[in-house]
């Protein structure tokens, strides 16, 4: 291991990397031999955080559907063990319920990991860490790294007990309990869901529990569900809210078995999205809108903190008609949690950190990003609704949104891609301030953003960098039909003279 490089597994507060070959140009750098180390460099940093030994220490493990997660959840429980800190064995999780191990009354544990890379191709998977805190920052990884890459560790004779246990129907009895005890259904108390059909699309990922586990112990029929088997494979669609043909396929099920309520997760159940009985999408801003009306009911006035791509019609839901206060940020669900904390220890009060890609951390929930809590919280509403002979898209029928949306993705083929990014952002603001028709909006925490006023346009525009990868995301929203083409064409011409950019992305509506 002297000449391996530790800090390309870095992705954000995330690590991940290639953990089975197959795919060409992507050699595997995530193998059991470096998930060992891992183990033990997280008992080092754990030690020095907490200020214990080893043997005082208890560490929860879990994992997704992928098909590496077996091997190197037994390589990086077998590094752990040999500190001689105790193991939990969780076997398939989520990504919440691993954090949920941490604050839970009967385990307890001092930290876990979750063997996860998200929705991204089978053979990538990857480690999230959490603490009683949360989730580590982007540091914290570096600072684990980098104890990987010195690979000197306390070892003992004797390793520490590793221990198979059922943690997800713990985690799952306590969503129960919070559907119970709100609808409060004198009639129904124990099965407050009886009469509604609510499915779930799981991807072949980890959410399959939520069908048998929450949704039927609650009386909801449930039939019609699919993919909730887990198969690493992924061979039915990507398990992402984001992704169209996973949301095609949920709302075919939908509309097919007659259901209530669709639900879909990501492959660590970290995000999810819904279908209501019309076959409507709740995904995206139609899914932000949703969770902040059931929010500022609860707490009005409230900041709604969200990443930087959310619509103008949002904006407009949030404050005007919900009459809360949007506060668009940074893409990354970490980045829009950590400034909803902020915003709440500076005095303003915030209940909802929510990105467009369905990450959604609520202050009632520890400000963990979890799709089955923020699901949960939808049920409860639907269930009340029920009772008012309404739905939960009566929740967001005043939600203006855009006629047209695209983004593009621009590749910049310099080593150097952070600094022509910024050089491309910074002409951008100059061009812009010379067009009598547009207006970079204030406020901005991340890239450029520009009203486009023109009546061949009525929407804006967000150029920024990607916070990992040498690409430019072009977002672009039109209240108009044909305002996106409008602005396409009149942004090209400002890229032209870049010969870093690639334009390909513009090929098709150009």
């Amino acid at each position: 291991m002297a000449n391996f490089d530790w800090k390309k597994l870095q992705n954000g507060s995330d690590i991940r990397g290639i953990a089975l070959e197959g795919v060409a140009d992507e050699p595997v750098n995530l193998t059991e031999e470096v998930a060992n180390i891992l183990g033990k460099a997280f008992v080092t940093w754990l030690k020095k955080q907490l200020g214990q030994p080893a043997s005082n220490l208890t560490i929860s493990v879990g994992r997704d559907s992928r098909l590496s997660g077996p091997k190197l959840m037994t390589a990086v429980m077998e590094g752990i063990s040999t500190t001689g800190c105790r193991v939990y064995d969780f076997d398939m999780a989520s990504t919440p319920a691993m954090f949920m191990s941490t604050i839970s009354q009967k385990f307890a544990c001092d930290a876990a990991i979750m063997l996860t890379a998200s929705h991204l191709p089978f053979n990538r998977n990857g480690f999230k860490f959490f603490t009683a805190k949360g989730g580590l920052d982007k540091q914290d990884i570096s600072e684990i790294l980098k104890l990987a890459s010195e690979n000197v560790f306390e070892t003992v004779a004797t390793p520490g007990e590793i221990e198979k246990l059922d943690f997800i129907s713990v985690y799952a009895d306590s969503l129960v309990n919070k559907v119970r005890e709100p609808v409060n259904d004198s009639q129904n108390y124990e099965q407050p869901l009886l009469g509604l059909k609510i499915i779930v699309d799981a991807g072949n990922g980890a959410g399959g529990f939520y069908a048998d586990k929450v949704l039927k112990t609650l009386g909801a029929d449930t039939k019609g569900s699919q993919f909730i088997d887990p198969d690493g494979r992924f061979p039915n669609h990507i398990p992402n809210p984001e992704n169209e043909e996973a949301m095609a396929s949920i709302r075919q099920a939908v509309l097919e078995h007659k259901a209530d309520l669709g639900i879909i997760f990501d492959t660590d159940v970290d995000r999810a999205a819904v279908v209501t009985n019309s076959g409507k999408e709740l995904n995206r801003n139609r899914l932000i809108a949703l969770i902040s009306a059931i929010v500022l009911q609860e707490h009005p006035g409230s900041t709604i903190v969200t990443d930087s791509i959310t619509s103008d019609g949002l904006t407009e839901f949030i404050e005007q008609d919900l009459k809360g206060i949007h506060h668009r940020f940074k893409r990354g669900y970490k980045n829009v949690i950590n400034e909803s904390m902020r915003l709440n220890q500076e005095g303003q009060e915030s209940w909802l950190a929510i990105e467009t890609s369905g990450h959604a951390a609520l202050k009632e929930n520890y400000f963990l990003d979890d799709g089955a809590y923020l699901v949960t919280k939808l049920i409860i509403n639907l269930a009340l609704l029920r009772l008012e002979g309404k739905g939960l898209n009566d929740l967001i029928t005043t939600l203006k949104e855009p006629q047209e949306s695209q983004e593009y993705r621009l590749k910049i083929n310099r080593q150097n891609f952070k600094e022509c990014g910024e050089q491309v952002i910074e002409k951008l603001q100059e061009f812009a301030s010379k067009q009598t028709d547009w207006q970079v909006v204030p406020n901005n925490y991340e890239g450029m953003r520009i009203s486009c006023k023109s009546p061949q346009e009525k929407g804006w525009l967000l150029l920024r960098l990607s916070l990992h990868d040498p690409v430019m995301p072009l977002n672009i929203e039109s209240n108009v039909e044909g305002g996106v083409s409008q602005i396409v064409n009149r942004i090209f011409d400002f890229f032209k003279p870049f010969e870093f950019l690639d334009l390909s992305a513009f090929k098709k509506d150009i």
